[in-house]
């Protein structure tokens, strides 16, 4: 399983996801330094029920907290699209 399938299989079951869509955006960061380590930058937009009456703080908080492990290893950085259902079109 590659690392965005990872991270959308893992959003999907921890937030009860009903739309996941990651990019990998990491080739636009060669050479960054975080990129050196192996992890990767992603792009990711996530709708989720649990989003609903949470501000993007919040919303951040619970993605982050559904891939801690990932975030120590694969993922350097999230660049972060939080939507409750009825944000959604």
């Amino acid at each position: 399983m590659t690392t965005p399938e990872h991270i959308e299989s893992t959003l999907r079951q921890a937030l009860s996801a009903t739309e996941v869509r990651v990019i990998d955006e990491s080739a636009l960061h060669a050479g960054h330094a975080g990129a050196t380590g192996g992890g990767g930058h992603y792009r990711v937009t996530v709708v989720s029920p649990l989003f609903t009456g949470k501000n993007s703080v919040q919303r951040h908080r619970l993605v982050y907290a559904a891939l801690a492990d990932d975030m120590q290893q694969t993922i350097h950085a999230l660049a972060l699209t939080t939507l409750a259902p009825h944000e959604h079109k």
